[in-house]
């Protein structure tokens, strides 16, 4: 079957189950980290490409479900480990722990701010390199990062937005509503060097205005990028506590992970705006546009 055409058939299958029937959960422990991995099944007989998902602060491994079992009934491996700010699914750190003043000093940021989540996500992926459940289930070389709120943060930085932090063989970044002042105020997105798409909601003000504004991170984010407004959606749009409809959050997302972690054909849903979307916007090799395209088919064009 020709891979554009089977990159739709899996999306469309995605969109229609919503992942939960095609896609099992099992939660365990990898070099002393909590971990929630889903794939598919029945299993693939080729390796199948690897997502990390980070969490938000006082979110978990389990708080976006519903897009982690979706990407995983799509054909990744998906793996989401307990940082140490979890306040649900095993995790006990208590809401108000005093870091959050933090967020209203993005200058104050700087490589050491929640280094923990960086090198949580090392450890695991050290772990699960060699885990015999995953080893010949797991392609490394195609390995993407999801992050939203400051889990946005720290794959952001992990991709290299922190130099330090950089971590070889991402071949690309998906944040959602990510908390990326501190990379604007610091000006270290030259560090960055893989695909990035930036999704944020309407109705987030703690954080659309400065990914979007000129100048912001979007606009600071060194090509290929993309970004994503959705109407009406607020911060949590991406979490399983928000009752957002995530049929376009999961067209566009798949779309760029299957373009540049799966390795697909372009496919022009990357650049067509769904009805969802009140601002599309990208800069890569499928073109430049400041604003979206004017309405299309939602769906890729072979």
């Amino acid at each position: 079957m020709p891979t554009p055409l089977r990159s739709l058939l899996l999306l469309l299958a995605c969109l229609l189950c919503c992942g939960s029937a095609l896609a099992r959960e099992q939660t365990f422990k990898v070099n002393g980290l909590q971990v929630t991995a889903w794939w598919r099944e029945p299993a693939p007989a080729e390796r199948q490409p690897v997502l990390v998902f980070s969490h938000g602060l006082h979110g978990c491994d389990v708080q976006s479900r519903g897009l982690t079992e979706a990407f995983a009934a799509a054909g990744y491996l998906v793996f989401a480990p307990n940082h140490r700010d979890a306040s649900c699914n095993g995790g006990t750190t208590p809401w108000f722990e005093g870091t959050e003043t933090m967020f209203l000093h993005p200058e104050q940021w700087n490589e050491s701010s929640y280094r923990n989540r960086a090198d949580d996500i090392r450890r695991l992926i050290a772990g699960l390199y060699d885990d015999p459940r995953f080893r010949d289930h797991a392609d490394w070389s195609r390995l993407g990062l999801v992050g939203h709120s400051l889990g946005g943060y720290t794959v952001l930085g992990l991709a290299g937005a922190w130099p330090g932090w950089k971590l070889p063989g991402v071949k690309a970044v998906l944040a959602l509503a990510p908390y990326s002042l501190p990379y604007d105020v610091h000006r270290t997105w030259s560090g960055v060097d893989v695909p990035v798409m930036f999704q944020c909601g309407q109705n987030d003000f703690a954080i659309t205005p400065f990914v979007a504004q000129p100048g912001g991170s979007y606009d600071s984010a060194p090509q290929p990028r993309y970004y994503v407004e959705f109407a009406d959606a607020g911060h949590l749009a991406w979490t399983n506590q928000d009752s957002t409809d995530r049929k376009a959050i999961l067209f566009y997302s798949l779309s760029f992970l299957n373009r540049y972690v799966r390795g697909d054909s372009a496919e022009r849903g990357l650049i067509r705006q769904r009805p969802e979307a009140l601002r599309l916007r990208y800069a890569s090799e499928l073109g430049r546009s400041d604003e979206a395209e004017p309405q299309g088919p939602a769906a890729p064009s072979d």
